[in-house]
């Protein structure tokens, strides 16, 4: 039989960017800010002293800022297009794949941290220990009011953006999609967070017990759980950007629509468009108008845009 797809006659936007989008690009645009200062600091006070030790953590950072100015001209894109028609679901993705380039650079930070470790856990070298233990602790404290200016925006924001697919104000039900490109900024000042800390144990080992071998462990360590986040954001923003369906979701889907059983889904598409935001085709036969269907997926909130074929 020939396909029928209920078409809406109004037009609508595709605005599927999360609810906080303005807010934490603000956030993360201070963070850039502090973080450049903090990185140009560690620089030139490693030129001055000397210290190799400072300015391995200055172009350290440098891959941090770098990675956190992507995340800002993230969301300054994704504002300045939401309105293009050449992106057909909105701009709502493009802190994921912002969140996933800066994972990929995260995980290349972890594995030079890790080289760097073993080489100078075989061959010690010398650590101008005062200077690095004074710019560590400076670093931490750089890094902590990092955290604390993108963890209050840190987390799962609904979208509710007024679209013409109106899904009115029933029951939430929450299936993930947070911001992962404010995620990504988030873990990235964390790792730096992480490695200040183990540096300054490092080092106050190193400088009152004579632990040389210390430093570089603590080098390793923190690699390894630096490639751990990385890894565990890569696997999450690449499953946004492949489309891959929220199992939870779609199970709702399933149970809204087959619930009363004069409806059945033959085919069924779902993938997130934005922070919290997902977009439906649905394929069914059965005695159910699509209206029916469509007011049955009301209290579906994560449901932005919907399309409904009957056969």
């Amino acid at each position: 039989m020939a396909s029928r797809f209920e078409i809406e006659a109004q037009a609508h936007a595709h605005d599927y960017l999360g609810d906080a989008h303005d807010d934490n690009a603000r956030r993360t645009a201070w963070v850039v800010v502090i973080t450049a200062a903090m990185m140009v600091g560690e620089i030139v006070a490693g030129y001055l002293t000397g210290s190799m030790a400072l300015l391995a953590d200055g172009f350290h950072m440098a891959t941090h800022a770098g990675a956190l100015g992507v995340a800002a001209l993230a969301y300054r894109y994704a504002k300045r297009h939401v309105a293009n028609p050449r992106y057909s679901f909105g701009t709502g993705k493009v802190g994921d794949l912002a969140g996933f380039a800066s994972a990929l650079v995260l995980g290349i930070v972890a594995l030079g941290i890790a080289i760097e470790s073993a080489i100078r856990l075989v061959r010690p070298g010398n650590v101008a220990f005062d200077e690095a233990i004074l710019v560590a602790v400076l670093g931490l404290v750089v890094n902590l009011i990092s955290a604390l200016l993108l963890s209050g925006g840190h987390g799962h924001h609904h979208h509710d953006h007024g679209h013409a697919h109106d899904h009115g104000h029933h029951d939430h039900h929450h299936h993930g999609g947070g911001d992962n490109n404010l995620r990504a900024a988030y873990v990235h000042v964390l790792a730096d967070a992480l490695t200040s800390v183990l540096a300054i144990v490092a080092l106050l080992a190193g400088r009152y017990l004579g632990w040389l071998w210390l430093d570089p462990l603590m080098g390793l360590v923190g690699a390894a759980v630096i490639a751990r986040w990385a890894w565990t954001l890569m696997a999450d923003t690449a499953a946004v950007l492949l489309d891959t369906a929220d199992a939870h979701l779609v199970a709702e889907i399933r149970d809204c629509i087959e619930g009363p059983g004069d409806a059945r889904i033959v085919d069924l598409h779902v993938w997130q468009v934005g922070p919290g935001a997902h977009a439906a085709i649905v394929d069914i036969i059965g005695a159910a108008p699509a209206a029916v269907v469509r007011e049955r997926l009301k209290p579906v909130h994560e449901l932005v845009h919907l399309t409904i074929e009957r056969r």
